[in-house]
């Protein structure tokens, strides 16, 4: 699943902050990286620890002291991550939401990362197509000057 975790990401932080200034770039890719990682293996069961969010929050707010500009754009990263965990359901288990401190062994966890299936993962895609279909007319995106916008600076507004 890599348009669920991206739309529901996106439109969290547009309900919620309502922020048009905010740079939806790297909050995308926050959010989708534990996904994409699961196509590549590896890192999958430790990218989608809340701990691995949470140092991906620490490494940019110690990089970035002093700096507000590039910390509000970076910020998107860690963010994602976070949203990626309560969108994928991590805290159903805690091996998982918790790793390392509940112990090294996520092979048990893999249910909860899949998500399930075939099935319920087609079911969530489906609905992040529909609701990036939404996103795109609300926001405009089919006017090119929109579209240049987003790619230029991240931001998005829905109308």
């Amino acid at each position: 699943m890599i348009i669920w975790f991206a739309v529901t990401a996106v439109l969290s932080i547009v309900f919620v902050f309502g922020d048009p200034r905010f740079d939806h770039r790297l909050l995308i890719l926050g959010a989708v990286a534990p996904s994409v990682t699961m196509l590549v293996g590896g890192w999958v069961l430790v990218i989608n620890s809340i701990v691995a969010a949470i140092g991906a929050l620490i490494v940019v707010m110690v990089v970035t002291a002093g700096r507000r500009p590039i910390r509000r754009t970076l910020l998107g990263l860690p963010i994602g991550m976070l949203l990626h965990c309560v969108f994928r359901g991590v805290w159903s288990s805690t091996d998982v939401f918790w790793w390392p401190f509940t112990g090294g062994d996520l092979s048990s966890a893999d249910a909860v990362i899949t998500g399930g299936g075939v099935l319920p993962a087609l079911v969530f895609e489906a609905t992040g197509i529909a609701l990036a279909a939404w996103t795109w007319r609300r926001a405009g995106l089919g006017v090119a000057e929109a579209r240049r916008r987003f790619v230029a600076t991240g931001q998005l507004v829905l109308s």
